[in-house]
């Protein structure tokens, strides 16, 4: 591990993850808006373009020498509370730097506001518009991990032309909470904290059942599915 890793992992542990415990979501939310600009920047010559997509408002994140090509559709994460297309533009705008590929962002309905199956409706209505123009590349983190997870279920079960691929990181796949992951990892983890996976599950799913591939993804039929590429970590 590196030493400016080593540091970023000290620093998210000691302030990061207790500020998580604590704050309300609309101090979170505001907190991880500000904060991301301070961590996260995007190569020289970046540029951003607010739209709406199907009625989403969605961000395009592009570096200089992107071109035509697949989109990118990309889910922030952010346990379907938090988490926009802001903070994670700069992440992306890398991400076209390194692929030449653009990528689209919707800032999908969040709960408590909106509950499920609200997000996945709204992922589902961006890939149908981007998908009847372009090949799209799925991706997304967290639960943006999950909810690609879950989005390329739907497609497939609707018969939908599905994605090129899908890249998920670290998805939140199981709303069960069933896996042992969730405890053997529970003081590994830098930034999340065990004691408010509940309290964000209820506000996501209202009260319903988490055992649907909709809202857990790891208990859905993938077949036909084209290639899904997924990143996790022990520490």
């Amino acid at each position: 591990m590196s030493w400016q890793l080593s540091l970023l992992n000290r620093h998210l542990r000691w302030f990061e993850k207790p500020a998580l415990a604590r704050l309300p979501v609309e101090r979170l939310r505001r907190s991880f808006e500000i904060k991301s600009k301070i961590y996260f920047h995007a190569p020289w010559g970046s540029v951003y373009r607010l739209e709406r997509l199907a009625d989403v408002p969605v961000q395009w994140a592009q570096a200089r020498a992107a071109g035509d090509g697949p989109v990118i559709l990309y889910l922030h994460g952010g346990a379907y509370v938090f988490g926009s297309s802001d903070t994670h533009r700069a992440m992306l705008a890398k991400l076209s730097a390194l692929t030449g590929l653009r990528a689209c962002l919707p800032d999908y309905r969040l709960a408590p506001d909106h509950a499920f199956p609200a997000q996945i409706e709204d992922a589902l209505a961006c890939y149908r518009a981007l998908r009847d123009e372009h090949e799209v590349i799925l991706g997304g983190d967290s639960a943006g991990g999950a909810l690609a997870l879950a989005l390329l279920h739907e497609i497939l079960k609707q018969g939908i032309a599905p994605p090129k691929g899908v890249f998920a990181l670290s998805p939140l796949a199981d709303m069960t909470f069933s896996g042992a992951s969730v405890t053997e990892n529970a003081a590994r983890d830098v930034v999340l904290s065990p004691g408010r996976i509940g309290e964000m599950r209820e506000m996501f799913l209202a009260g319903q059942g988490p055992g649907y591939p909709r809202a857990s993804p790891l208990r859905g039929d993938y077949a036909g599915a084209p290639p899904v590429w997924m990143a996790v970590g022990d520490t």
